[in-house]
């Protein structure tokens, strides 16, 4: 996904790292480059505003936290997607 806007740090880049922003598991300056992102990027930003519904609504339904094996998985299933349906350029 993209804007169609020049940013410093790109849109798919941005999105592909969004559940470790949610989750707090980036480092203070990768956070903060997130953060500025998502700031100044409206689609980014709703994007953001429906993958963390899309976790809340998960975490309300699930007692038990995933195995950290069957959560890499997803991620990595997540950003190849990302990847696959990225705008070449």
């Amino acid at each position: 996904m993209s804007c169609g806007r020049h940013h410093q740090t790109p849109c798919v880049e941005v999105l592909a790292r969004v559940y470790e922003y949610i989750d707090g598991e980036l480092a203070t300056s990768d956070c903060a480059t997130v953060k500025q992102h998502l700031d100044e990027c409206g689609p980014c930003l709703r994007e953001f505003g429906i993958e963390e519904e899309v976790k809340v609504v998960v975490k309300r339904s699930c007692s038990d936290p995933a195995p950290e094996e069957l959560r890499a998985k997803v991620l990595l299933r997540i950003r190849q997607a990302q990847l696959e349906l990225a705008p070449e350029g």
